[in-house]
């Protein structure tokens, strides 16, 4: 059986509601859960790694997108980029403390989305076929 949650109601000023336009949240709100964050976000959360192994362990995605998200992430304070004084310089990614927390509940949504794809797959092709 579904759990029964009570929906809370969001702050409803422009400068913590999210759904308002105006909202300075929104653009964090956006690149945390834009195309690539997440898988970032989450796989970091298994421990601090070296740009080209998050890179070999996220499919698909290019060296220029990965560079950009970790700097955009890093500037959220949601990733930590570490430089270890040896030649050539080694450079490892970590999530902050407030990097792990929004990854927890994107990690329960990804184990959603991988539960319910199939799911979701068949509605598609059924709406499709119908239309």
């Amino acid at each position: 059986m579904g759990e029964n949650v009570e929906a809370k109601r969001l702050p409803r000023d422009r400068h913590s509601d999210l759904f308002h336009s105006e909202c300075p949240a929104r653009a964090v709100f956006d690149r945390i859960t834009g195309r690539w964050a997440p898988l970032v976000l989450v796989k970091l959360a298994e421990g601090p790694m070296r740009f080209y192994e998050l890179r070999d362990q996220i499919g698909r995605i290019s060296e220029k997108v990965l560079s950009e998200k970790l700097r955009l992430l890093t500037r959220d304070g949601l990733v930590e980029r570490t430089v270890e004084p040896t030649i050539p310089p080694r450079v490892s990614y970590a999530l902050t403390e407030t990097g792990h927390s929004v990854a927890k509940p994107l990690r329960q949504l990804m184990r959603w989305v991988a539960d319910h794809g199939d799911a979701i797959l068949a509605a598609q092709a059924l709406h499709d076929e119908r239309s």
